[in-house]
């Protein structure tokens, strides 16, 4: 217990001093099994998890999910996809802000990314609800929760690394997040219409289009409800796995983005060169929280802290509502993607132990990333939103989220009160 509290103290430290999370995590881990047991099980088991995860087929998923968001954001469906919500729901108030949030669900479904999708409506929502004379806290608020959907509405890289450290299910994580997010956007659309009926003025009401310029927006995105229903459809029907998705989802995506002439060498070259940095990224963080997990592992922390939190005796759903809460204060100060690696090992033991279903700990795992991308003062998404539009003030963004996050806050404690939202589909699986 002493030797783990230290290495999480030592972790902490060396991000202090502005070492990078890989390194410090990898330093820590290697440094603490070597202590613990000897410089050549560190070397050798380093090396195993390095050549273990980077030939994982599992894993390449995760650069093939990554893959299909960039072709997406090239292909211009983002666009077409606020355009048939806008030419639905704009006419009302805070037509366009719903519009946002809608927008994002379709994008988050093809994409798996909250950044790209809350950078994407940055630039096609924004300039809309900039020139309607929306509110700025309701249209930084609006596109940076909405944002938060591409982690939720699969597929997700998020989901996919838990599924990986866990060993749990992938396709069956998937099912599980549609419902949640499905959940998730209807009350961050609630949250809307309240913010518009009690601050009118922050969202008026944009002109109401005729029936047949809503089919035409309706009939151009055609191709997001193709790909939904082949790589998603094709998941879930057991036609092919999580890994074989992705490679169909990433060739469709490709195969859009060259029809619609968005694509050229040259923009191949940057999407596959983007795609290998966000790809080494996150190797290098997974293998390094892979090897402070070993660490952690060999100090037998996990077990004793399993067997003392049962022998507690405190109810089951007790225990996860205080890991829930750890995990939004850890959010507030911590980067999202780091919160989970670290804190995996320690909570997966003790959910498995309390006989709880480990897909239904993962999408609550991903709601709470899904509160720290846009809970002050490191969430990403509304950095993303600050670099894009500096003519929003990072405080203007902070007021306009609290009202969003209450409403992600609400859509937690239903997950946790009622697991079937998150299990329904997943039964249904072959």
């Amino acid at each position: 217990m002493t030797a783990t509290l230290i290495g999480f103290g030592a972790i902490f430290a060396l991000a202090l001093l502005r070492v990078p999370l890989a390194f410090a995590m990898a330093l820590v881990g290697l440094g603490g099994i070597a202590a613990t047991r000897g410089w050549h099980v560190a070397v050798v088991s380093t090396a195993q998890v390095v050549h273990e995860t980077g030939f994982a087929y599992t894993l390449s998923v995760v650069p093939l999910f990554i893959l299909m968001g960039n072709f997406v954001a090239r292909s211009g469906l983002a666009h077409e996809l606020f355009d048939a919500a806008h030419a639905c729901i704009g006419h009302r108030r805070g037509g366009l802000a719903h519009a946002t949030v809608a927008a994002s669900a379709g994008f988050g479904s093809i994409c798996g990314s909250s950044l790209a999708t809350a950078a994407t409506m940055a630039k096609v929502a924004y300039p809309s609800m900039r020139r309607m004379g929306y509110h700025d806290a309701l249209s930084g608020g609006a596109m940076a929760a909405g944002g938060t959907l591409g982690i939720m509405i699969p597929p997700s890289t998020i989901m996919v690394i838990y599924g990986i450290i866990t060993e749990t299910h992938i396709g069956k994580l998937f099912a599980a997040g549609v419902v949640p997010g499905l959940l998730s956007a209807a009350l961050l659309m609630l949250t809307i219409w309240l913010l518009a009926w009690r601050h009118p003025q922050w969202a008026p009401a944009a002109p109401r289009q005729s029936w047949s310029a809503r089919w035409r927006a309706l009939r151009r995105i055609w191709g997001v409800a193709l790909l939904v229903v082949v790589v998603l459809g094709g998941i879930y029907g057991g036609v092919f796995t999580a890994t074989e998705g992705a490679g169909v989802g990433a060739a469709g995506t490709f195969v859009f983005a060259c029809a619609r002439g968005r694509m050229d060498v040259r923009v191949l070259l940057e999407l596959l060169a983007e795609s290998a940095r966000t790809t080494a990224m996150l190797f290098a963080l997974l293998i390094a929280a892979t090897v402070f997990a070993n660490f952690v592992n060999y100090t037998s922390m996990p077990g004793e802290l399993r067997d003392w939190i049962t022998g507690l005796g405190l109810p089951a759903p007790l225990v996860v509502a205080a890991m829930m809460l750890i995990y939004v204060v850890l959010g507030t100060v911590m980067e999202e993607l780091t919160m989970v690696l670290l804190t995996i090992p320690l909570f997966f033991p003790i959910v498995v132990a309390l006989g709880f279903d480990p897909v239904w700990f993962g999408v609550l795992v991903v709601m709470i990333v899904q509160i720290g991308l846009v809970s002050p003062p490191v969430g990403m998404n509304l950095f993303v939103l600050n670099s894009l539009l500096p003519g929003i003030g990072l405080l203007t963004i902070f007021r306009g989220c609290w009202p969003f996050v209450l409403a992600m806050l609400v859509t937690l404690v239903l997950l946790i009160a009622f697991p079937q939202l998150s299990l329904w589909l997943p039964s249904l699986m072959r």
